[in-house]
């Protein structure tokens, strides 16, 4: 076929002044008040412009001869708003068609002279379609109410229609000549209390149809609005107006996929326009799932499918919207990618097209140069979508073919002729499909050996175990019984037919994978127990099937970490975290940790067991982005201990946060009272295990004589009591999401035995009179991690004061040695091949004591020994003190990061903290019991008499 002959010159400027010419002569003629403007060469030249782009605009003008002198302005502003008289109903259609096409005119006008960009035009049809609709909703409520008066609840609250605008109305981004595609519903059921009384959904449904008319029927003047209620539940088929409580009925049982693309732009544009607004927020989990979700992409390729379908049928290679690259594709590629992610990152909840293109790209989503690439291309079709039906305002997204109208709409849009803009459309074109398809290819990626995808076929009837061991699995036999179980399995079985074709995907690369990895068999057993955990849960089969960089980062993980792999098995909202970007970047600090965790409660304050398990999933995922660093030796195992101190820190502020809400609601507020939490232990020194429990400490200070302020009021230590004890049963509340922390208070002053929580005073009394030793070496660890500023600041006082007493060397060494030397008869666990990392002689516990006797027997003199509550730091300020020699000091600290980092090495695999002795646990060992020799501590436990 040859290609098209470019226009001549002649040609082009010929078809400029017919237009330009055809225009004045028009207006010129049509008014006198016409003629007088266009004597104005600047105007003149204008008005050509305009023709050559737009027989619409000029035929607005020619009826509308007021519309010219307000657009003579230079920068012409928008048209006053039509005042709808209630008592010249007949009057609405006219007022609202003659608005409309002036105020469309207006739009052309600032696009052609390039007083607007795209992103303006949209948003300016966008505002003129929403005011019709509320300006038309506004006159007929007003009717309605003089006919039926108005719709009443139960209660007597009075009900109004909410006007919920879809698709690009809905995202604010309307096209010139679209259609409006409305849902009506309105909040609750009830009845009008006029004397023609109507119940509640015939009522709204009549209002709703009296709009449609108004705003879509054609009279003399056009059109205002095409309305197409198509997308209300069931369709055409389905009632008009929808009460709440019927549409919550209908997502939760009827949703299909194309409704979540549907709903995602959804936006509340007329009537009660805050309870439709509320209402969408209860919607958010019907669009947007908790979980990454990658079923998305099933209603899309479907949709796509249908498109492809309708277009090969209706020939509309041409179709800007639903061609192949067109407007629609850059629509589906990001709404998937908000769909599968905006359940875990609300910033990509967001009904408008370029701004969520723009937060795909801030969260490493889509590529910048991509998502620039695709910005510019939907900028361009939308323009040139606008263009051909600014042309003679008709809703068309196709090219036109006719040759004159194809070089005006070239010469409006700044080209010398047709082909140069079609060779820039194809070539936008071919941008736009390539990331569209990008979007749909990853599954068929990862296609596994032939061997392994046809032996799982066969199961659990036939298939040869043989396969299994060419592919490097060791116990081939073992691996070939555990594979035939779980594909007889009742899970399996009932799986639906996609399900199941999604496992037949799955499992033969997560086999090939497995017999790569460093544990074949291992990992085999731990992909078993996931697959039958996540069976049920589409969004996870969904995401192995689609992402083979999770599939094989998921294999990786589980040959290396027994721990990590029973933790995606029970908690499989874990495996989001393979795809999240940050997981391979850098840790989040203290003030992203804090911030992390009060996002997620504060997101759904007002229901504490939604926010509680919104806490837990947050804990999870930075847990387990913390266990993913250590797994990949991107950070140190004391880095990871404190970072995991640094998480629960967090965790606790929350906790004290929400029971101090739920204590007040209960019982008011105490006048005064101020509340601090304590850690000990491993949290206290910041070198928290996976797994740990909180040692915690409770104390207050308040007017013995206050009471608090609520309906069921307490005394302060009834009132601080019931606030540690629902800290404790938060902390320790099973939700979906597992329990936050076990806690464990023996710590406080007189133990189990005495109140959970403590007066300041009565604290600082018992441990300056009555606390034993080693209840001073826990203190040196101890800093306040939650509560009040001043409060924790007291303790800090009572802690210094109490650490800072002079002792006696000879008296404290044999505390110390005493208390060691029985921990260690009853808790030493090891033998003579095996050493206990924590409990064992030269072990971490034996190097804690040993620094802790340094504070206690030195603090008095060096008061600097105080602030550090870390082993490593401790280390470091008794060597600045001279206690311990520099390179003894430099020994010990080596000698700690090895035993944790051999500790954290046997948690991340489930083995018990025994190990057998290598070079670099040898030498901890001995450069520990040097010290402890050194300082004349004994931590040998006694002899047993023979």
């Amino acid at each position: 076929m040859d290609a098209p002959t470019p226009p001549c010159p002649q040609d082009a400027e010929a078809l400029r002044r017919r237009c330009a010419e055809r225009a004045l002569s028009t207006l010129t003629t049509a008014s006198s008040s016409h003629a007088a403007l266009l004597e104005n060469p600047g105007l003149r030249d204008r008005i050509a412009r305009v023709a050559l782009a737009s027989d619409f605009a000029i035929d607005t003008l020619r009826r509308q001869p007021a519309l010219l002198e307000h657009l003579a302005f230079d920068d012409p502003p928008p048209m006053p708003e039509p005042v709808l008289d209630p008592q010249q109903p007949t009057a609405w259609p006219a007022q609202l068609r003659l608005y409309r096409t002036a105020e469309s005119t207006r739009l052309i006008w600032r696009d052609v002279l390039g007083l607007d960009d795209v992103d303006a035009t949209l948003a300016g049809t966008t505002r003129l379609a929403e005011t019709c609709l509320r300006l038309a909703l506004d006159a007929l409520e007003h009717e309605f109410a003089q006919r039926h008066g108005v719709i009443r609840a139960a209660d007597g609250s009075v009900q109004r229609l909410v006007v919920f605008a879809l698709g690009k109305l809905g995202g604010g981004e309307l096209n010139f000549s679209s259609d409006v595609d409305l849902v009506y519903a309105y909040p609750r059921d009830g009845q009008s209390d006029g004397r023609r009384t109507l119940a509640a959904e015939d009522y709204f449904a009549r209002l709703g149809q009296q709009l449609a008319r108004l705003l879509d029927e054609p009279t003399a003047d056009g059109f205002c609005h095409r309305v197409d209620l198509r997308l209300r539940p069931f369709g055409n088929a389905g009632r008009v107006a929808w009460s709440f409580a019927a549409m919550d009925q209908y997502f939760q049982r009827e949703g299909r996929d194309w409704e979540r693309y549907a709903w995602l732009k959804a936006h509340a544009v007329a009537g009660d326009t805050d309870a439709g607004q509320a209402w969408l927020e209860t919607l958010r989990p019907f669009v947007y799932r908790r979980y990454l979700d990658y079923t998305a992409l099933d209603g899309l390729r479907t949709m796509k499918a249908a498109i492809v379908a309708e277009m090969q049928r209706r020939d509309m290679a041409d179709d800007l919207k639903r061609g192949p690259g067109g407007i629609r594709e850059i629509e589906f590629l990001v709404q998937s990618l908000q769909l599968i992610r905006g359940g875990r990152e609300p910033a990509l909840r967001e009904r408008r097209l370029l701004p969520a293109l723009q937060a795909l790209m801030e969260a490493g989503q889509v590529a910048t140069a991509d998502g620039q690439a695709l910005a510019r291309c939907y900028r361009f079709l939308r323009r040139l979508e606008n263009r051909v039906q600014m042309l003679r305002d008709a809703q068309t997204h196709a090219v036109p073919q006719d040759p004159d109208d194809r070089l005006r709409l070239a010469l409006a849009l700044g080209y010398d002729g047709w082909p140069a803009l079609e060779r820039d459309l194809a070539a936008c074109r071919a941008e736009v499909s390539a990331e569209f398809d990008a979007l749909l290819v990853p599954r068929r990626g990862q296609s596994a050996p032939d061997a392994l995808g046809g032996y799982w076929r066969a199961l659990p009837a036939a298939g040869q175990p043989q396969v299994l061991a060419q592919a490097g699995f060791l116990d081939a036999d073992g691996a070939d019984a555990a594979l035939r179980d779980f594909a007889r399995g009742n899970g399996v079985r009932a799986l639906s037919d996609s399900a199941r074709a999604r496992l037949d995907r799955v499992v033969p690369a997560l086999l090939s994978a497995a017999a790569r990895s460093a544990q074949p068999d291992a990992a085999l057993k731990r992909l078993l127990g996931l697959l039958q955990a996540i069976l049920r849960r589409a969004s996870y089969l969904a995401l192995l099937d689609e992402q083979p960089s999770a599939l094989a980062r998921l294999v990786d993980v589980l040959a290396r970490s027994a721990l990590l792999a029973e933790r995606i098995a029970a908690y499989p909202l874990l495996l989001d975290e393979l795809l999240d970007t940050r997981v391979a970047g850098p840790l989040p600090d203290t003030d992203a940790l804090q911030a992390a965790c009060a996002s997620a409660v504060h997101a759904v304050h007002d229901d504490p067991e939604t926010a509680l398990r919104a806490l837990n999933e947050v804990r999870l995922a930075l847990s387990f982005r913390i266990a993913l660093a250590a797994l990949d030796r991107r950070q140190s195992a004391v880095d990871g201990a404190r970072q995991l101190a640094a998480l629960a820190d967090a965790v606790v502020v929350q906790v004290l946060d929400m029971a101090a809400a739920e204590v007040q609601a209960a019982h008011g507020a105490l006048p005064g009272g101020r509340f601090a939490v304590i850690g000990y232990g491993s949290l206290g020194g910041r070198e928290l295990s996976f797994g740990s429990d909180l040692d915690l400490v409770f104390l207050y200070d308040a007017d013995g004589a206050a009471v608090s302020d609520g309906a069921r009021p307490l005394e302060p230590g009834r009132w601080y009591a019931r606030l540690a004890q629902k800290m404790v049963a938060l902390l320790g509340a099973v939700t979906s999401a597992g329990r936050l922390y076990e806690t464990d208070m023996r710590l406080r002053p007189d133990g189990g035995k005495s109140l959970l929580v403590s007066t300041l005073a009565s604290y600082g009394d018992y441990q300056m009179q009555r606390a034993w030793t080693w209840e001073h070496q826990a203190l040196v660890r101890a800093r306040a991690v939650a509560g009040d500023a001043a409060l924790c600041a007291d303790f800090e006082q009572v802690r210094a004061q109490t650490l800072a007493r002079p002792r006696d060397r000879q008296a404290l060494a044999d505390d110390v040695s005493r208390m060691r030397q029985r921990m260690r008869a009853e808790l030493d666990r090891g033998d003579a091949a095996r050493f206990d990392l924590k409990q064992g002689a030269g072990g971490l516990v034996d190097l804690e004591f040993l620094v802790q006797y340094g504070v206690l027997a030195q603090a008095a003199e060096h008061p600097a020994l105080l602030q550090p509550r870390d082993t490593p730091a401790i280390v470091t300020a008794l060597a600045a003190t001279g206690w311990l020699a520099p390179e003894d000091a430099a020994a010990l600290g080596d000698a700690h990061a090895s035993l944790v980092e051999a500790g954290l090495g046997c948690t991340l695999d489930r083995r018990p903290r025994l190990l057998a002795e290598d070079a670099a646990v040898a030498a901890a060992r001995a450069a520990i019991a040097r010290a402890v020799q050194g300082h004349g501590l004994d931590f040998e436990p006694p002899q047993a008499p023979a």
